[in-house]
């Protein structure tokens, strides 16, 4: 399956917005039970993502929500109730502000007695894990191996500032302090989850941009991104998914270039050549790994 470019966030208690964030061209959605819903609200959201995963139509979609933080009064009633209630509808859950190992180790066992009490395979519900601090940064290569469950970090631009006391007024875009900084302030952090990723098997995806009208912003975001690896990006708003998906989709020279070189690689080996040349550029195996992961990506590997 291919990575999700574009995920697109949906407050679970909004039922119109969930519908309409279902039907979009979003490659994934995430019913929200952290920051969208209001503390008096969470527990009737719970009930929410029940219904919208028993009773809407996903379209192909992988069926996801985002539980609150472990270290909330609501946590362990957000997996309780949504899996005893629909966990038969559910793929995954994402779970935010993720520190150390031991966070999804607890999330593994729990879930896997919940899967055990309701009759579904064990293993079934994955998780996807939010990166957001610097401790969760610190841990991050054990977090990555915690359990075979696991199958995404995602990067969480807001909170991971707030947590090293770094000034920002826009998330997930150029701001003054980006200026004053003679960098870009976030490579670190960025590289280091996609690196981790990579390294465990897991997809990587990047945080969002919080001005849903700033379409360059947006687009400069997605492709630092994708030039650091990240296979796919967060959108809070519809009207972001059509940028997120095309950046994050291999361009016409890409694809040209990719067959090319996977056409000349097959050529050399029928003639037993060790040594292949296109353009006037010499291709090595590494070059051909870049090839066909391109056109993986586009399901023509």
């Amino acid at each position: 399956m291919r990575a999700s470019r574009s995920l697109l966030a949906v407050p679970a208690s909004n039922r119109k917005m969930v519908k309409k964030g279902l039907a979009s061209a979003a490659d994934g959605v995430f019913l929200d039970l952290e920051d969208a819903v209001a503390p008096d609200r969470k527990a009737d959201a719970r009930k929410d993502v029940i219904r919208a995963l028993k009773e809407l139509d996903w379209g192909g979609k992988p069926a996801l929500y985002r539980a609150n933080a472990l270290d909330t009064p609501y946590f362990y009633r957000d997996l309780i109730e949504v899996v005893e209630e629909a966990g038969e509808a559910l793929d995954a859950i994402l779970i935010p502000k993720v520190q150390r190992p031991e966070d999804l180790y607890t999330i593994h066992t729990l879930l896997k007695q919940l899967e055990l009490a309701v009759g579904l395979d064990t293993g079934k519900i994955k998780i996807e894990a939010q990166i957001e601090s610097a401790e969760g940064l610190t841990n991050i290569d054990d977090i990555a191996r915690a359990t075979d469950r696991l199958e995404a970090l995602h990067f969480g631009p807001g909170d991971f500032a707030a947590s090293l006391r770094m000034p920002q007024t826009s998330i997930g875009t150029m701001d003054e302090w980006d200026v004053a900084y003679p960098g870009h302030r976030f490579h670190y952090v960025m590289q280091r989850i996609v690196v981790a990723a990579r390294a465990a098997g897991l997809r990587a995806v990047d945080g969002p941009v919080a001005d849903y009208r700033d379409d360059e912003g947006l687009r400069k975001s997605c492709l630092l991104a994708r030039s650091l690896g990240f296979d796919g990006k967060w959108c809070i708003h519809p009207a972001q998914i059509g940028v997120v998906n095309e950046v994050f989709s291999p361009t016409e020279r890409e694809i040209e270039w990719a067959e090319k070189v996977v056409a000349a690689y097959e050529e050399a080996n029928e003639a037993g050549s060790g040594a292949i040349s296109i353009d006037g550029q010499m291709v090595d195996a590494a070059s051909i790994k870049m090839a066909r992961t391109t056109l993986d990506s586009v399901g023509g590997g």
